[in-house]
Order: structure tokens, then sequence, then C-alpha cells
């Protein structure tokens, strides 16, 4: 066939589920009929989009990658009649001598079959990637019909771009040096705040350097912690943006590498707004993928409860969202009033279950055993917490819906929550948003839904009010302060003595915190999966031991 001068290329953005071999597979013919129908003359799809992506250990079953062959070959078939090439992600079975049971490819289908493969080369191990568990590597790569394909990480080291590449080879260089006239790129590339310019900055770099036109497909959606934006687009050989797919949903786009007309769809320029999009869709897809219809939110009225509620209702409806108040003993009138106040607001079912005469019940039973000299102190703090996590959790039961926890990053990274209380739950929606940040992602919820939130939720200062009077700040540093530490220390693996010198801090006062962040590795490690919205978070791609004594 050859590459023409002129190609119509459609970018199929879709949302996989992993395992749903059959389902994925017929979302790729679907699209691709639609490609067809305009004239594409290929449609690329994502890495890995036959079997979903991160298959994780169901690569090491094999009869998950047998069923990825059969739906492959059932693809094919069933899109036979169509006038267009297929490129799609799959996982097939690698060398029976290997010691791996799978490869990561790019599978080419035309008229009822399979034409040509490609198997990706560079397979990354680091943050959340894990493929060098997983996949034997391909040893070459050649251009298919002048065509460049590579999966995800083959064109992610031009040494032109990156300061350190982490691998020898640059397959997109030996791709160009046998012909390849034009790149395809297909991608299961997750999101984290910056992550699109990034993409669309290398890329640019890349189409630029071999003066060759660029497209790039990502995967759309949530699995399990990782947030998939898509953001798909396509670069001219002079690195021009001519083509952009929308973030955060399932998108077609038609890409007419010659001409000058640029499609660009809705990407949330504004990053605070593309992270509230990631935890929208992220929760969607958690719930929906794995069953439930219905949560519940412990509401406090507080911040942290007000941005998950919104979150909620923007995910799966004000129908299916029940907030729970739950007064104690040192709980405010201001605070189930912003919780009713926002309830209402929002439409969403709102109880009110008090939880202090079964403290007092509690406090009954314990007293004895506490001894005569017992004096109150955090473990009476935490049995509330618990209180309100058993009472939640028998909702949850009784009613079938999934508990949504509203801790973010900030008190998840010192430890400022309670284990079986507060953190219980089976989704953590902002357990990677710093609190500052949620404090602005707060606002653009609020106003989408006419200002839900009370305004007293955001002037007040932060409490978990487990005692009389308690605010945050009795027992941490103001929230800039706290976040500014910890994204140097937690993201970016800073020494505290750099940290302050950066900051301009005590360094006693970075040396705390980073003490309260190792020492409290256990708590994350038992606490609900969460949502990964910036470059490091707890939870999958961050792997510290839990029984450890190294300091800095």
């Amino acid at each position: 066939m050859g590459y023409p001068e002129r190609m119509r290329i459609a970018l199929g953005q879709i949302n996989t589920t992993v395992g749903d071999m059959a389902g994925n597979a017929a979302k790729i013919a679907d699209f691709a009929s639609q490609a067809a129908a305009c004239g594409a003359q290929i449609a690329a799809f994502p890495e890995l989009a036959i079997c979903g992506y991160p298959p994780r250990d169901l690569i090491e079953r094999p009869a998950f990658v047998a069923s990825a062959e059969v739906e492959l070959t059932k693809l094919a078939e069933k899109t036979a009649h169509l006038p267009i090439t297929i490129v799609t992600g799959t996982v097939a079975a690698a060398r029976a001598d290997s010691g791996k049971q799978a490869v990561n490819a790019a599978a080419v289908l035309r008229g009822g079959k399979e034409i040509f493969r490609q198997t990706k080369m560079l397979l990354p191990t680091y943050d959340v990637f894990d493929e060098g568990r997983y996949f034997l590597p391909g040893k070459k790569q050649v251009p298919f019909e002048d065509v460049g394909i590579t999966v995800c990480e083959d064109a992610w080291n031009d040494k032109h771009y990156w300061r350190h590449p982490l691998y020898q080879r640059d397959p997109v260089d030996e791709l160009v040096a046998d012909g390849a006239k034009l790149l395809i790129s297909i991608n299961a590339s997750p999101y984290h705040m910056g992550k699109r310019a990034q993409r669309t900055q290398m890329f640019q770099a890349l189409a630029c350097r071999h003066a060759i036109p660029v497209l790039y497909v990502n995967q759309v959606g949530g699995n399990d912690q990782l947030v998939f934006d898509g953001s798909s687009f396509a670069m001219s050989a002079h690195g021009e943006l001519i083509a952009q797919a929308a973030s955060f949903q399932e998108d077609l786009v038609i890409v007419d590498t010659e001409s000058p007309t640029v499609q660009y769809n809705r990407t949330f320029a504004n990053e605070s707004e593309a992270v509230y999009e990631a935890l929208v869709l992220g929760t969607r897809d958690y719930l929906t993928k794995c069953g439930f219809k219905r949560v519940l939110i412990g509401l406090s009225g507080g911040i942290d409860s007000s941005l998950t509620a919104v979150v909620a209702v923007d995910a799966v409806g004000r129908e299916n969202v029940t907030g729970i108040a739950m007064p104690g003993p040192f709980s405010s009138d201001h605070s189930v009033a912003d919780a009713r106040a926002m309830a209402e607001r929002l439409g969403i079912r709102f109880e009110i279950i008090p939880i202090t005469e079964g403290y007092g019940k509690m406090l009954d039973g314990l007293d004895p055993v506490f001894g005569p000299d017992n004096k109150r102190d955090v473990t009476e703090e935490n049995i509330q917490a618990r209180l309100r996590g058993l009472t939640l959790m028998a909702l949850s039961n009784k009613w079938g819906a999934l508990v949504l926890t509203t801790g973010n990053k900030s008190e998840l990274a010192v430890g400022y929550c309670t284990l079986y209380g507060d953190m219980c739950g089976g989704l953590a929606v902002i357990s990677d948003v710093p609190k500052t940040l949620v404090y602005e992602l707060s606002r653009i919820g609020s106003q989408r839904h006419g200002g839900a939130i009370p305004e007293s939720v955001f002037t007040k200062p932060p409490s978990a009010e487990l005692r009389p009077d308690q605010k945050d700040s009795d027992s941490l540093p103001e929230y800039d302060v706290l976040d500014a530490i910890l994204r140097l220390y937690v993201e970016e693996m800073q020494p505290p003595p750099r940290i302050a010198a950066d900051l301009g801090l005590p360094l006693d006062l970075v040396r705390d915190i980073a003490r309260k962040v190792d020492r409290n590795e256990y708590k994350r490690q038992q606490a609900a999966p969460g949502l990964k919205v910036t470059t490091k978070a707890f939870g999958i791609g961050r792997r510290f031991p839990i029984a450890q004594r190294f300091t800095e």
C-alpha cells in the first residue's frame, strides 16, 4: 500500500474495562464503523484495548491471554466488510521458552485478518507501571506500509527531549531510519496534573525532529486507582496541533494529515477543572465497573465531605447519593446546619444519626477497664470516629451502597485520620488531593451546582470536632505550609534540610512532618483505594515498607 501524501486517520479514544474482552472488542468495532463512514483509511485504538489496561496479574493467567487472542480474531472477522485498517492494542502469548506469559502488542487488522503485529520494546517499570514483571519485550520493530506504529513507552524515549533517557534504544529513531513517514502511537497513559501538557510538548518535539506527522491515541476512563484522560491528538510534520480529542470522555476524531482545519474538542485548560473532571470520571467508572449504583457519604459540614458529595452527584446522579450527618458530643450546630443546607441544595437524601448516646455507652463499658486514672485523650476521639465508620458500614451493608471516604492527601500523609473510623469505605475519592487544592475544587463543584456548598464551609477553620474547640491547626501547621512540605517530600523525594532551606522553614518543623509521613505508612496501606491525580499518590506507584528505621 505505502504511505500516501494525504491520509484520513481516526483516533478512537475509548473507555475499556479490564477483562471485558467482548465488550471492549464491540466498542472498537463500533468506533471503526463510524470512522469508516467518515472516510477514514485507518482507525487507531489505545494500548491493550482488547483486554483493558492495566490488567496486572491477570496477565499471569493463560486463559486471560487466550481470551484476548480469541476476541481479536472475532474482531477481525466482524469488521472484515469495513473499508478500513484497524490498529489496536492487545495482549498476546509470548514464546513458550521465554519465561513470560505475554507480549504487549499492536495488531493491524484488515479484510477479516490480522496482517501485522508490532511488539512493544520498552517496558516501563517505575511509578504506577510494572510491565517488566509481565511482558516479553520485542527485539525489533519495522514500519507497516511506511507507517511507524509504537505502543506507548516506545515513543517516550526521545534522547533530544529527555535529559536522562531511561533506555538505550529509541524505537522511533529506528522506525524512521527504516522508512516510516508517519507515526501512530497507541497509549494507555494515566492522568496526573501537568501530564497533558508534557505529552503535547514531547510529541511536538518528536514530530519536528523527524519531520513527520505524529498521531497519538490514548485510553480514557477510570480503572481502579488510575484515571486516563484521553486527550488524544495529532501533530503535523511541522509540530502544529491539527487535531485534539476531548479530555475525560470518549471521542472519535478524524485527522486529515494535510488539512489546515483543526478539530479541537473540550480539554479543560484550567488544571483544577481537569482534576475535578478526573475525580468525577474515576468515581463513576470505579462504581459502574465494580457493579455499584449508590453511594453513602458521611457529611460533617466540612470542606472535604462537601467536595466528595458534589463529585459523587456529578458521577452517579443526585438520586444515588445519600449524606449521613452523625453529630457527636462536640459537634457544633453550624456543622449539621451546613451539611443539611448543602444536601438540600444538591437534592440528595439526607439523614441524621447521632452518635452521642452510643459514645456514652462505649465509655461506660470501657472506663472500668481503662482504670481510675484514665485521662481523656486521642483514644476517646478515635472512638467517635469509629462509631461513625460503624454507622456508615451498617448502612452500606443494609442498602448495598458504597461508602466514599472523605479524607484528603494532607491528612492521609501525616496520619491525621482514624483507622476503621473516617477511613472506612470502598473508595477514597480525594485521597490524592492536598487540602489547599480541596478548596479550589470545592469552588468549582459548588459553582456547577448553583452555589451548593454554603460559604461558611469555606471560611470556618477546619476541625475534626472530636474534642471541645478543636481545630486542625492545633496539631498541624497551616495547610499552605503543610502542603508545600508534603509536595517536596512525597512527590519530589527531597530531604528535610533542602526542603527547609527552599521554603524558609525551621528544620525541626520539616523533620517532624517527615517523621509523621514515614510513621503512618501502616495506615495508608490499609486505606481504601484512592484516585491518582498528582505525580505521586499514596497507593499504586508508591512502595514503602511499614517496618523500617531509615530516617533522613
